[in-house]
């Protein structure tokens, strides 16, 4: 059996949201191809409302039932709320030469149900970084060519930001911001009294503080700041793919939905030189099929785009499709979250928090901006979260115990800041198929082999010195230094693999994100990216997916697809 539509979308999540939504809205009929099962906006949300004690186990997961999960057990979405949205190992097997967390979702929607939302633009001091510093291979892009995509995205999307003027960390198009806490506000005020390059910012966000009117039209409003976000959130306050892209892509009536299907390759044509179709796999029934177009979109997350493609074999791509330079699957890259700080703080004594926010504080990078002046490349990111702390209770009893429960009053304010930075692109960083050991449906399994690198343990520690001295000349005390021991892929942000770059010979694909070797056959989520910024990748994928979706729409209707 052989359906035919005009354009493949692999993958439901952050990115084939996006391909979806532009394809069909341009009139293009579109199937959409899902490995895990369908979610639809609110109605399967099955613990969106529900309190802690409706949980069996409050909100844990027993332990037996946890080592079902290993790859993301330790992840801070893991939960008994989340369980639901959440991939078993036994799911989708794979090797590990070197401990590596795979985090997947496994339902329509992927992990834009999942995300932190974390939303801020790359700059060129990102698209320059490997050209400047002599890493990876140069961005076949600059930032004024994603700049307008940024723009388009960001007005569907709503992020909430303020405009803060910063060099390294250009402005979008902005919804009313999040307010910061006053200790963060203190931390700010000493920044700016002894530095000239470091600023804290409230973190841009992808939740509707105030909605405009695309996003009414999308049936979606207003952020409640439950903080339950990645449990689905019923009032669409902030961006999934279920509760914007996907409907939007249906009710123009061009999309197909295949939900519980394997991609098992992409199909390519010798005769042709192009791509003409997908072979894929019913996740029940096992049975085998051929679906047909003129373009395809691989956005099946950044890892299993690099498998489908590896395993995507024929005469003339032995090695896996577009592969001739053998680079497919190398160059993998992360971001590093090992690093954190706390620290307290005895003043501001008359103030507390009131409420909550679905976001955080926020310093972008300082370090080797506008020269290379560590011993290590590119910085880092930093996230800021603060709150009075509750007094610890003792050992008490009785009536005394009674009123220190019931006492409002705190004790110090207490400050977290968290590293997100970024990992360098090795050749020796990859991922493979193995050659015998099979996954349930008979695709290959992979292979990961990614490591930390000194690179990283340098940035880790600048990191560590750089937040001690911020901390100590604001006053804070008790500073502390956390290396969490986080391995690669436990916090999300795999990348690369199938980079972007101008010269077939060292990339996959060109500027517009097509393979360059088949061209019809676009990769736009995290597989292909060239380096890794320190910012959250997400705006950058979909602002990607966005222009280059566009761009196969104009090859498609001038006949050249």
């Amino acid at each position: 059996m052989d359906d035919i539509f005009d354009a493949i979308v692999i993958g439901s999540g952050m990115t084939g949201g996006w391909a979806a939504k532009e394809l069909t809205e341009k009139g293009l009929k579109t199937v959409m191809i899902e490995y895990g099962r369908n979610v639809e906006h609110i109605k399967d949300y099955p613990t969106t409302n529900m309190y802690p004690w409706e949980f069996p186990h409050r909100g844990t997961v027993p332990y037996e039932k946890a080592q079902e999960y290993q790859s993301v057990n330790k992840h801070y979405i893991f939960g008994e709320s989340t369980l639901q949205f959440l991939k078993k190992d036994s799911e989708q097997e794979y090797i590990q030469e070197k401990p590596f967390s795979w985090i997947r979702g496994k339902q329509v929607g992927g992990r834009s149900l999942l995300w932190a939302r974390h939303t801020q633009r790359w700059s060129d001091f990102d698209f320059n970084g490997p050209l400047r510093d002599g890493f990876a291979v140069d961005w076949p892009i600059r930032y004024k060519d994603i700049a307008p995509w940024y723009s388009y995205v960001e007005k569907f999307v709503g992020i909430a930001g303020n405009k803060d003027g910063l060099e390294i960390l250009p402005d979008g198009e902005f919804l009313p911001p999040f307010e910061i806490t006053c200790l963060e506000k203190h931390l700010q005020k000493s920044l700016k009294n002894n530095y000239t390059d470091r600023h804290l910012i409230s973190s841009r966000v992808a939740n509707l503080s105030t909605p405009n009117q695309i996003h009414l039209e999308q049936g979606r409003g207003q952020c409640q700041r439950r903080n339950l976000c990645e449990r689905g959130c019923p009032f669409g306050g902030y961006f999934s793919s279920n509760s914007s892209t996907i409907p939007w892509a249906q009710k123009t009536g061009n999309l197909t939905l295949l939900t519980n299907t394997v991609v098992q390759s992409i199909i390519y044509d010798e005769q042709q030189k192009k791509a003409t179709g997908v072979k894929i796999i019913d996740v029940f029934t096992q049975e085998v099929k051929t679906i047909s177009a003129k373009i395809i979109f691989l956005n099946a997350s950044a890892m299993n785009s690099n498998l489908i493609l590896l395993n995507s074999k024929s005469n003339r791509f032995p090695n896996g499709l577009g592969n001739d330079s053998g680079l497919l699957g190398k160059y993998i890259a992360f971001h590093n979250y090992r690093g954190k700080v706390t620290a307290e703080y005895e003043g501001l004594k008359d103030f507390d928090t009131d409420g909550r926010r679905p976001n955080a504080a926020f310093i972008p990078r300082f370090v080797n901006v506008h020269q290379q002046e560590k011993d290590f490349l590119r910085g880092y990111h930093t996230i800021i979260n603060s709150s009075r702390e509750q007094i610890p209770v003792g050992e008490v009893f009785g009536e005394e115990l009674k009123n220190k429960l019931l006492s409002t009053k705190k004790g110090n304010w207490k400050i977290v800041c968290q590293m997100m930075g970024e990992t360098i692109p090795k050749e020796t960083n990859k991922i493979t198929l193995d050659p015998i050991k099979k996954d349930k449906y008979g695709m290959p399994q992979a292979i990961f082999s990614v490591a930390y690198d000194e690179n990283d343990e340098k940035m880790l520690q600048n990191f560590f010195d750089e937040f001690t001295d911020m901390f100590t000349k604001a006053g804070y005390t008790k500073i502390k230094t956390i290396d969490t021991k986080r391995i690669p892929g436990s916090e999300n942000h795999e990348m690369g693999g199938v980079r972007m770059g101008r010269d077939p010979k060292t990339s996959l694909l060109n500027e517009w994100n097509q393979l360059h070797l088949c061209k019809n056959v676009y990769v736009t989520d995290g597989a292909c990216m060239t380096s890794t910024a320190s910012q959250n990748p997400s705006l950058t994928y979909m602002a990607l997916t966005a222009r280059a979706t566009n761009h196969a729409i104009k090859l498609f209707k001038d006949g050249k697809s």
